[in-house]
Parts: structure tokens; sequence; C-alpha cells
């Protein structure tokens, strides 16, 4: 199912982690559309904050919280993976 294409309407807040591809910017400009329906929409994305989709719906129009460090994530058995190659935020 293409979560782009869907209404995220669901009576509260919104949690996304978009894929981390070329397409990231599509789901920033849902995720801004989506915010004017009056519940939170919270994105974990990388903290690229020189593209176009940043500086278009992002910056100055959300809250901004920069994560320190890197993320480390985890496999399906709970074993740490290498860190992620970038820092990340999360956008409200």
């Amino acid at each position: 199912t293409d979560g782009v294409k869907q209404s995220w309407d669901r009576g509260g807040a919104v949690f996304c982690n978009p894929p981390y591809g070329r397409e990231i910017g599509k789901w920033v400009k849902k995720a801004y559309g989506e915010s004017s329906g009056g519940y939170p929409i919270v994105l974990l994305i990388p903290a690229r904050t020189d593209t176009t989709y940043f500086h278009k719906y992002i910056y100055g129009k959300a809250e901004i919280r920069f994560i320190r460090g890197r993320l480390h994530f985890t496999d399906e058995n709970g074993r740490s993976m290498n860190p992620a190659p970038f820092p990340s935020l999360v956008v409200i």
C-alpha cells in the first residue's frame, strides 16, 4: 500500500519513518499537507538541511529536533546493526 496516496487522517497523531531514498521529498510534502488536519505528524528523517524539501516544507514551518549522534537500528532478533551513515532529525 502506498502511504503517500492514502489519507493519514485516522483521528490522532501520525508517526512516519519514510523510505530514505530519492522519494523522501514526496513523504515530507505529504506530511506537510496532512498536518493541516489538526493532528500532529511526526517524521523521523535524515538531517539533510540542504534539500529543497527541507526548506519548502520544514524550515520555519515545523518543530525540528536534531538527534545527537547516529541512530542505531536492530534486526528482527534484537541484534544491533551498523549505525546510520548520516545524522537524523525528528520533525513535528
